[in-house]
């Protein structure tokens, strides 16, 4: 992991270099006064997400300038991908054009122009609705409505008023149950905190409750502390539980693969009723098989991919995972994977959306 993350610094660093230099190009002959002052901005803009997360715990930057900070770093991320992807197009075009002397304006052009539309395909999440059919009763009913949820990543990137437009856009479907399948919190809970964000958290309404898991982000911002802050709404943190509802359906919580003592989906299943329903809420979509072996879970529910959140790096996601987003049945097992409510970092859906799932479950006769 350190030789992936250390490559992946390394090419963004690169990267940076490189647009830095094509635009000291384009700029022509400018005075130094000005050459110094383009040269501030960019590599302030290309580091500032690393000043971020130095500062993410330290609680003495206000929240408006920390989100800010946030978005101009982490927005920089998919700036540099896009910027080098059409600076390597034009330099192509310019080796059969030689008179082609608009590259990076014109990239500069482009790349503006998809971030704008990836930050407006953020803000409209998708409604995704799928009819799942249960073999095994209920007690007291043959009709379920589940709203799931992935990746909020509530902090500096998903700040106050989005929660407060996102929670209005759940309670509108009027679920009997509210699933958030992990990176609730992002990078730290003191923003989370400090926004009280609590309090909207808790007009969430769902007649059975309301359920979570822990993903890896909750682990990075601190297990205990975000524990201690999810304990002050009414989301039940499950962690390698099960949980009964009332009408049957039996619920199982596995906690993140950052938790490298946690339960086997095996040594789970094996606590439940056969005869009633089960889902399976686990972050990490990985060794689905082991689920499908259970034999006994209706459905799995998942995050943490994002699909990958922009183009290309979706095709990489698909590559790593054995369903990187969406819906698959694999024997008695439906899987699905969610793209997020929210993202990580960088404000922008390009090639993918952001998603509620609605599960309409309907099970056999009682």
């Amino acid at each position: 992991m350190p030789v992936v993350f250390i490559a992946l610094l390394v090419s963004y660093l690169l990267g940076n270099v490189y647009i830095f230099v094509r635009g000291l190009q384009a700029l022509g002959q400018i005075s130094c006064f000005l050459k110094w002052g383009y040269g501030l901005a960019y590599w302030t803009g290309a580091l500032m997400l690393f000043a971020v997360f130095a500062l993410r715990r330290s609680g003495h930057i206000p929240f408006s300038v920390g989100q800010i900070m946030f978005h101009i770093g982490s927005g920089w991320l998919v700036f540099t991908l896009y910027m080098v992807l059409f600076l390597a197009i034009t330099n192509l075009v310019k080796v059969f054009c030689t008179s082609f002397h608009y590259g990076f304006a014109i990239s500069l052009l482009l790349t503006c122009c998809l971030l704008i539309y990836g930050y407006i395909r953020y803000q409209h999440p998708e409604r995704q609705v799928l009819n799942i059919p249960f073999d095994r009763p209920l007690t007291d009913r043959d009709r379920l409505k589940i709203v799931a949820i992935s990746d909020w990543h509530l902090g500096l990137g998903t700040g106050l008023e989005k929660l407060k437009k996102d929670v209005d856009r759940i309670n509108a479907e009027k679920p009997d149950l509210i699933l958030i399948g992990g990176d609730l919190i992002d990078n730290s809970v003191l923003p989370v905190i400090n926004q009280k964000m609590d309090r909207e958290l808790n007009r969430l309404q769902a007649t059975m409750g309301i359920y979570m898991v822990p993903g890896n982000h909750e682990y990075i911002s601190g297990i205990e502390a975000c524990a201690d802050f999810i304990g002050k709404t009414q989301i039940k943190l499950l962690r390698d539980s099960i949980v009964t509802l009332p009408c049957g359906l039996q619920l199982i919580g596995r906690d993140d693969r950052q938790n490298r003592t946690r339960l086997s989906v095996r040594d789970l299943a094996q606590l439940t009723d056969k005869s009633r329903p089960v889902v399976l809420i686990d972050h990490q979509p990985v060794d689905l098989a082991a689920t499908e072996n259970t034999g006994v879970v209706d459905i799995q529910f998942s995050g943490h991919t994002h699909d990958g959140q922009v183009f290309p790096l979706s095709l990489l996601t698909r590559y790593l995972f054995d369903i990187s987003y969406g819906y698959e049945k694999r024997g008695h097992t439906n899987f699905y994977v969610s793209s997020g409510f929210a993202l990580w970092g960088p404000p922008f859906r390009i090639g993918t959306c952001s998603e509620m799932v609605i599960f309409e479950c309907s099970f056999a006769g009682r």
